[in-house]
């Protein structure tokens, strides 16, 4: 289905270009499907050409909302099904702040999205069943989830010890007073970082 990506864009109230818009509480009826596709590094395009203004995809970017396996953009009156390859977000940037055992880690998206890992956004690792190499995740919000790049995973590890939980040896990394274990990952990487 051909959609007018500027009608949806116009459709939001410019205002809320700091805060985003409250898409959890929109309800309008499936308008159908999109061309709309995000990779697994987080670029988003449309009919197969990438997004060239930054803006816009930050734009559908904000407008996102993941209801049960499907990804969709939404207006107030307005609901689109997309294509997402693995997760919607790209984590390219990792901030330690105050470390030690107060310790806060924080992410940014390739979008500008910014996220702290606690209990609310955690950090996890999917392996390859087949190649066994590790993913490691962050819930951005709501249900929507990031993939670390590579160059941030190799900084997470470098800041990751080994810690004892619930009396088993287990090498990982804490932030605001969780435990986030990456014991799968030195496993598929044979020890090293």
């Amino acid at each position: 289905m051909k959609v007018d990506l500027g009608a949806i864009a116009q459709q939001l109230d410019p205002r809320q270009t700091r805060s985003l818009p409250p898409v959890m509480s929109w309800d309008p009826v499936l308008s159908g499907d999109i061309d709309l596709f995000v990779n697994r590094q987080g670029e988003w395009f449309h009919e197969g050409a990438r997004f060239e203004r930054e803006a816009l995809a930050k734009l559908f970017g904000s407008i996102l909302r993941k209801d049960g396996d499907d990804y969709f953009v939404l207006t107030p009156v307005e609901k689109w099904r997309i294509k997402v390859e693995d997760v919607p977000f790209l984590i390219t940037q990792l901030d330690l702040v105050d470390p030690g055992p107060e310790q806060q880690l924080q992410l940014q998206t390739s979008l500008g999205d910014s996220v702290c890992v606690d209990a609310a956004h955690p950090l996890w690792l999917v392996s390859d069943p087949i190649t066994e190499e590790p993913s490691p995740y962050v819930r951005v919000r709501d249900r929507l989830d990031g993939l670390l790049a590579r160059s941030v995973f190799y900084q997470l590890v470098e800041l990751a010890a080994e810690h004892q939980v619930e009396g088993k040896a287990q090498f990982g990394i804490y932030s605001c007073g969780h435990f986030f274990a990456l014991a799968d990952a030195i496993e598929s990487d044979g020890g090293t970082g």
